[in-house]
C-alpha cells in the first residue's frame, strides 16, 4: 500500500467535507453558447516530496495555446470525468491508466474558453517513462506538490480582457510559466488540500 495515497485520500476526503463559496472561476468571462464538458489528470508522484506532472501545450493549439496545463482534454459520449482524464494522459503522455491511483474528482472550473473542467486527483509512481505525443504536448515537467500548495510562491497579475480587468495567479518554476486555467485549479485544490497537511508524510519518509 501507497502512504501517500492513503494520506492524500484522508486529506481529499476531509477537504471536500466543507462548503467553500469562493472557489475561484472563469464563469463571468465564459463565451455564451459554447460549453464542452473536459477533465485533467492532477497525476501527484508518489516519492518522500511528491511532485505533480505538467504538460505544456504545443504554441499552434488552438485552445490555450503554449500553456502550461495538466494532462487532459475533452470528455467523449459515454465517459465520465475520471475516464477521460486517464485517458488524455495515456495519449498525451504515455502515462497507463493502470499506473493511476485515482482519489477523485475535486472542484470543477469553467474557463473562459467555455469549458467545464473536471480536475482527477490522482498517485502515480515516480520515474515513469513518459513518452509526450508531439501533436498535444511540447515539453512536460514535474513541479513539487507542496511548492504549488503554498500561496506564498504565487503572484497576482493583472490583464484587461474583454472590456474589464481580470486578475490572475502567476507562478514561474524552471523555466515554465504557470498560470490561467492551470493556476486557478491549483489554488482551489489547495483550498481543500493545505500544503502544511503533507509535512508528517515528508518527515516520515
Amino acid at each position: 500500500m501507497s502512504a501517500l495515497y492513503d494520506h492524500l485520500s484522508q486529506l481529499f476526503e476531509r477537504g471536500h467535507e466543507r462548503d467553500i463559496s469562493d472557489l475561484l472561476t472563469d464563469a463571468r468571462f465564459a463565451q455564451a453558447g459554447r460549453t464542452a464538458d473536459a477533465a485533467v489528470l492532477i497525476a501527484v508522484t508518489d516519492k518522500p516530496e511528491p511532485g505533480v506532472i505538467l504538460t505544456q501545450r504545443p504554441r499552434d493549439m488552438r485552445d490555450h495555446p503554449g500553456q502550461v496545463a495538466f494532462p487532459g482534454g475533452k470528455i467523449d459520449p459515454g465517459e465520465d470525468a475520471i475516464a477521460a482524464a486517464l485517458r488524455e494522459a495515456e495519449e498525451e503522455l504515455s502515462l497507463p491508466s493502470s499506473h493511476v491511483r485515482v482519489i477523485g474528482p475535486t472542484d470543477r472550473y469553467l474557463t473562459g474558453t467555455g469549458f467545464n473542467v473536471t480536475p482527477v486527483l490522482g498517485v502515480v509512481p515516480p520515474d515513469l517513462d513518459l513518452s509526450p505525443n508531439p501533436t498535444e504536448v511540447e515539453a512536460w515537467f514535474e513541479a513539487p506538490f507542496k511548492l504549488l500548495l503554498e500561496r506564498e510562491h504565487w503572484s497576482t497579475q493583472e490583464v484587461f480582457w474583454r472590456g474589464e480587468t481580470r486578475r490572475y495567479l502567476e507562478l514561474h518554476y524552471d523555466g515554465f510559466r504557470i498560470w490561467g486555467v492551470t493556476a486557478a485549479i491549483i489554488a482551489n485544490l489547495a483550498r481543500r488540500i493545505a500544503a502544511d497537511d503533507l509535512l508528517p508524510l515528508s518527515r516520515s519518509a
